[in-house]
């Protein structure tokens, strides 16, 4: 039995050249594909998807500008200590959770901006009122900061 090496003559191809027409034509579709879902899913519209984070940006005319040249943390914290006028600490506590759910790399702040806000609230409220907003968010951040502005 005599091979050809004319590939006029040689019909089908080996696996690998059928593997080949394969990868051709699925990689290029899935590569469109995923980079279709990955442009989907970025927030284009260029305000954040956290709610705490668009009370900073609503608080102030060009606060967005400032708030890019500024740790998340400290935008967080300021928002947060807006919430806290505007609504009550519990809501500014339930919020600080949840952005540290959604972003744990805020984790690491969690106790520091739950003290400012305990801090915050017995300026608004009293110590005897806002102690009793104190939940165990970042372990007892909240009521240590109540503490300490009530000494």
């Amino acid at each position: 039995m005599k091979h050809s090496t004319n590939p006029q003559t040689r019909r089908g191809g080996g696996p690998a050249l059928r593997i080949g027409r394969t990868l051709a034509f699925v990689l290029p579709v899935v590569l469109v594909l995923s980079g279709t879902l990955a442009v989907a899913r970025v927030n284009w519209s260029g305000s954040p998807s956290s709610p705490v984070l668009t009370a900073a940006d609503a608080s102030a005319p060009g606060a967005s500008l400032r708030a890019a040249a500024r740790a998340p943390q400290d935008v967080l914290r300021d928002a947060l200590l807006v919430e806290l006028q505007e609504e009550d600490p519990g809501v500014a506590l339930t919020h600080l959770q949840q952005a540290v759910d959604e972003r744990p790399s805020l984790a690491k702040h969690c106790a520091s901006i739950a003290r400012s806000l305990g801090k915050a609230a017995v300026r608004a409220y009293g110590p005897t009122k806002a102690q009793s907003y104190a939940r165990p968010v970042c372990d007892t951040s909240f009521a240590s900061g109540v503490v300490t502005a009530h000494r």
